[in-house]
């Protein structure tokens, strides 16, 4: 409770997307821009969740299926996008089904994440938000990422930026 009460008062707001049937979201702070399924190029030797890089504007980003690094069937829509989130210094770009909404829920909205035996495979998730009947899982995404995948995006970068050069 006490954390709570250092914090601003305005309630911290969150972006919302769908990943399959469910649905998820970030902190907004986190999000950079959000943008139509750009072209990429693929990388070898990367997890199969790393589609590749894209050049955004002169900056070479690399691009993460979220759905398939957290093992979601993929729904086959025309609203695929892709979220530019900046993470420390590092941005990325995490492919999702669809945007949904940006949400600012109340402190007492906020679920604790469950305990769950495995609860390595969970760190990144954050909190629960009951918004109705659903349950919106809230991620931090740079904890979603694992060594391997800090170090693809570091790579990637590197080689994207000497070939722009």
């Amino acid at each position: 409770m006490g954390a709570n009460m250092t914090t601003m008062n305005a309630r911290e707001r969150f972006l919302s997307f769908s990943l399959g049937a469910e649905e998820y979201a970030v902190p907004l702070l986190a999000v950079r821009e959000v943008i139509a399924m750009p072209e990429y190029t693929p990388v070898p030797y990367t997890p199969p969740y790393f589609l590749g890089i894209m050049n955004l504007r002169g900056q070479v980003i690399s691009v993460m299926d979220m759905r398939q690094k957290l093992g979601v069937k993929a729904d086959k829509n025309a609203e695929t996008t892709v979220i530019i989130c900046d993470l420390g210094g590092v941005s990325i770009g995490v492919v999702v089904d669809s945007v949904n909404t940006v949400l600012s829920p109340g402190p007492d909205e906020i679920a604790p994440k469950p305990e769950i035996q495995s609860s390595k495979a969970t760190d990144f998730i954050t909190g629960v938000y009951r918004k109705e009947k659903k349950l919106i899982l809230f991620l931090d995404i740079a904890k979603s990422l694992n060594l391997e995948d800090q170090n693809a995006i570091k790579r990637n970068q590197q080689t994207g930026n000497k070939s722009a050069a």
